[in-house]
């Protein structure tokens, strides 16, 4: 089954390039330490679900872009042609003169109605050459107007039009000391607009993949594009291919149906987050030695103390012991707390993969009370080794690990709305006061569901 990828905005776009690459990239590396006819299959399996093949035998990326300026669309074509080895379809693309100058109302309430029918005609173009859809990709920042406003609209657009088709939105949680004054209020529009839209939120915060990029990749001066790869990086090890069971050699052929099924249990609950292990510099890597047992051990403790990357682990964090009454439940201010999950899966690839022991992820200690771990953790795995790395543990987590960063940004959004600031710069299109007070409320009661686990 395949997937349509939908880029919008800068920020959609450059980070769309970078998947693509890396998707093709590590589905064409030499060997992946398995045998050529399992590399053949697995090839042939990412190969289905993010490109389609043009007469002349160049993959073409299942893709839509959209952007209210040319000028970044522009770049990413000319970067995928001239790579060679793969591109985006010559008739994918849907970009304008104007952009939305950081405002979300304008790319919601004018771009968005404005422009509906050719950007969703496109969108349909691309379902069409599917044998098969999945579901829907939408890559997008929250903090600018074009893919934050204009990514709510879409993605409301592809609930009403492809309501059994699943959508998974990939949303690029803007820096904590801000790029936009009015990032807070973007911000806050389009969580509680693709609540009620999406199926799952995939976050990125751009402060944590920046440490990534200084302190494990030893990037001196870190561009975006840096930044890209190491999201790449990650959202690659999601989706590539991996055994459908264990014990099977077949390729999962839903992956973002199995992605729902296994992480997202509830409506009310749909914020994921991702961690990789190892993630280095290609340098350091060629030095280094990783066994199951060690990956998974920090993997895990990532997870209970809710750090993003292997450095910096905070070792004290503990389950709470099994069998007796939870301490309290979680408060926004503590510092260090037990992050506690609703759903969890591991994602291993590389040598030795069946020998890898997943035991500690299934303590039901780790998640909340009214899911068995039989139902809350799964695993999937693949001999299949991912880009140079020999062995490799991906997490996609729905857990408490995104409370604080979005308790913030809806108190510093509620300071600016008390005071109102900025604010007729989105009633003169159309968002009224009654919207933004639909936002808080909307996501102060996903704030206590987290906290209540």
């Amino acid at each position: 089954m395949s997937i349509v990828t939908v880029q919008l905005g800068q920020c959609g776009n450059q980070i769309g390039f970078e998947v693509f690459d890396a998707l093709f990239n590590d589905s064409h590396c030499p060997g992946g330490l398995c045998s050529k006819r399992e590399n053949e299959a697995y090839q042939a399996s990412c190969k289905e679900r993010f490109f389609s093949e043009e007469e002349n035998g160049v993959p073409v990326a299942r893709a839509v872009l959209v952007d209210m300026e040319p000028k970044v669309i522009n770049q990413t074509l000319s970067k995928a042609a001239r790579s060679g080895r793969w591109k985006y379809g010559q008739h994918s693309c849907f970009c304008q003169k104007q952009g939305s100058g950081n405002n979300w109302a304008y790319g919601y309430s004018v771009h968005g109605p404005r422009h509906k029918e050719s950007i969703m005609n496109l969108i349909q173009k691309e379902v069409e050459k599917c044998d098969s859809l999945s579901g829907f990709f939408i890559i997008m920042s929250m903090a600018g107007g074009t893919g934050s406003g204009l990514g709510a609209f879409v993605t409301q657009n592809l609930q009403d039009q492809y309501s059994s088709a699943l959508k998974m939105n990939q949303i690029i949680w803007p820096y904590g000391t801000g790029e936009v004054i009015v990032q807070n209020y973007n911000s806050i529009l389009t969580l509680s607009h693709l609540y009620r839209s999406s199926d799952a939120l995939l976050v990125h915060e751009n402060d944590a993949v920046h440490k990534i990029c200084a302190r494990l990749m030893k990037i001196k001066q870190i561009s975006f594009c840096d930044i890209n790869q190491v999201l790449a990086h990650q959202l690659g090890s999601v989706f590539q291919p991996t055994y459908s069971r264990e014990g099977s050699f077949h390729y999962r052929r839903n992956p973002l149906g199995d992605l729902m099924e296994n992480l997202v249990p509830h409506p009310e609950f749909k914020m994921l987050g991702v961690r990789n292990i190892p993630q280095m510099s290609e340098n350091s890597l060629a030095y280094s030695t990783f066994t199951w047992a060690g990956l998974l051990k920090h993997l895990r403790q990532m997870l209970i103390s809710n750090a993003k990357m292997e450095e910096g682990i905070d070792w004290q964090v503990r389950p709470p012991l099994s069998g007796l009454p939870p301490l309290g439940k979680m408060s926004v201010n503590k510092e260090t707390h037990f992050n506690t999950s609703i759903a969890n899966l591991v994602i291993l690839r590389g040598k030795d993969v069946h020998s890898a022991d997943v035991g500690a992820f299934k303590d039901p200690a780790l998640y909340t009370s009214w899911l068995e771990p039989v139902h809350a953790f799964n695993v999937w795995k693949t001999q299949r080794a991912f880009r140079k790395y020999e062995k490799s543990a991906a997490l996609v987590s729905n857990s408490q690990s995104l409370v604080k960063p979005l308790d913030m940004i809806v108190g510093k959004a509620w300071n600016m709305f008390a005071s109102r600031a900025y604010l007729h710069q989105y009633t003169k299109f159309g968002i009224e006061e009654e919207e933004f007070l639909d936002s808080f409320t909307l996501l102060e009661q996903v704030i206590a569901s987290y906290c209540n686990l």
